[in-house]
């Protein structure tokens, strides 16, 4: 049976999740607890606000089986910054709703994407770096993510 989940009326869920990479074609994520905004272990006490996620549907795909699409909306704050992490398995979708976000995976260059600009994410690839690039505005991703059923969406790595 296909299962939907539409979180209509749930709390933004406060994570580090992100979406940082390539231009194009890259990805973003999904997390279940808060994580400390920093970009190293050493800069983990650090005061600068993190990521929250607000999931949106999630709903296993007909006629594919053991895959699960998931969609949901990353907020940043002013100046905020994810934690390095990864997105496991899943192939992710990345679409900036409002705002700037800086991002970069590991081996490739920093990016910036504005309102309007999108990126995938190949499997497996670690955000070195994802963050807000605005001091006094917040940004906001759509995100979306074809995971194996189960998999969890959002693995901080925080020693890149």
């Amino acid at each position: 049976m296909i299962g939907t989940r539409i979180a209509g009326g749930l709390p933004a869920v406060a994570t580090p999740a992100a979406a940082t990479a390539r231009s194009t074609s890259d990805r973003p994520a999904h997390a279940e607890r808060p994580t400390p905004g920093a970009a190293s272990p050493a800069a983990m006490t650090s005061t600068r606000p993190t990521e929250t996620l607000k999931p949106l549907l999630q709903q296993a795909l007909p006629h594919v089986k053991g895959k699960t699409f998931t969609s949901l909306i990353v907020d940043f704050p002013p100046n905020a910054r994810a934690m390095p992490h990864r997105h496991g398995q899943a192939f992710v979708y990345a679409y900036v709703l409002e705002g700037t976000v800086r991002g970069r995976l590991e081996g490739k260059p920093a990016r910036t994407y504005h309102q309007g600009g999108n990126w995938t994410e190949e499997p497996g690839a670690l955000h070195v770096l994802t963050e807000n690039t605005s001091p006094t505005r917040r940004a906001r991703l759509l995100v979306v993510f074809v995971s194996d059923t189960g998999d969890k969406l959002k693995v901080d790595d925080p020693k890149p």
